[in-house]
């Protein structure tokens, strides 16, 4: 007899929460850098981690991330007009790999 196959990958479906986690694709000259070897920036929400991070491009783009890094920026104190100071936000961004054959259409599937 033959044995059966069981698909233990279960699909992972695109929820109001998942959109939550990716803000926005980065745009910049790092970034350029990185999609010429297949990867994305990404920025995220604050709380959000790496598997949370590989579970929303999988179920919003239909690719599974090889790897994913993290990385938090702090605001920058700046001074206005010499007087007063303020700070800008803290970021956290995601620096997501992506299989050699995969490719990412950011602007398809933009909110």
């Amino acid at each position: 007899m033959a044995e059966k196959k069981v698909n233990t990958e279960k699909k992972i479906v695109a929820t109001a929460g998942i959109y939550d986690i990716l803000r926005r694709p980065i745009i910049s000259e790092k970034a350029a850098k990185i999609s010429e070897s297949n990867g994305v920036a990404f920025e995220v929400a604050a709380d959000a981690t790496k598997e949370d991070v590989a579970r929303a491009v999988q179920a919003i783009y239909g690719v599974k991330p090889v790897k994913v890094n993290i990385v938090v920026v702090k605001g920058k104190v700046k001074t206005f007009r010499g007087r007063s100071t303020g700070t800008q936000r803290t970021v956290k961004k995601a620096y997501v790999s992506l299989p050699a054959d995969a490719k990412l259409d950011l602007a398809e599937n933009a909110q």
